[in-house]
């Protein structure tokens, strides 16, 4: 079940990380971004809708984008696909992979945009 809080925030603007959209669409049919949130989740809401909006402006094929709904149990872990598989604590968490092996992860919060912070990692990882 897709995530609401992807859906793509209407009022972002691909101008201004211009260099962040051109990162992920060189490289939108070879990655696979793998999202863990809930929309119960004010991170997730707050964070998510500019990332999907990013993965939007760079063309990212839908298929290319696996949406893991996660819930929160009453000792504050985590629930869900993948979660633990994927070592999920926090959300939103995204790991981007190539091929099957992860080459960059975002885990909920950081100094920069889930998408600046990952298109500098898949950068660093695939130059």
């Amino acid at each position: 079940m897709p995530l609401t809080t992807m859906e793509p925030n209407p009022v972002w603007s691909e101008g201004a990380y211009e260099d962040t959209v051109d990162v992920l669409a060189e490289h939108r049919d070879e990655l696979v971004y793998k999202v863990w949130g809930g929309d119960w989740c004010k991170d997730c809401r707050s964070q998510l809708p500019d990332f999907g909006a990013a993965l939007d402006a760079a063309e990212v094929p839908e298929e290319n984008v696996v949406h893991h709904e996660t819930e929160k149990e009453d000792d504050g872990s985590k629930t869900g696909p993948g979660v633990e598989e994927y070592g999920i604590e926090y959300i939103p968490t995204v790991v981007v992979e190539r091929d099957g092996e992860e080459i960059a992860r975002f885990v909920e919060d950081a100094d920069v945009p889930i998408a600046v912070s990952l298109a500098e990692e898949i950068q660093a990882a695939l130059d």
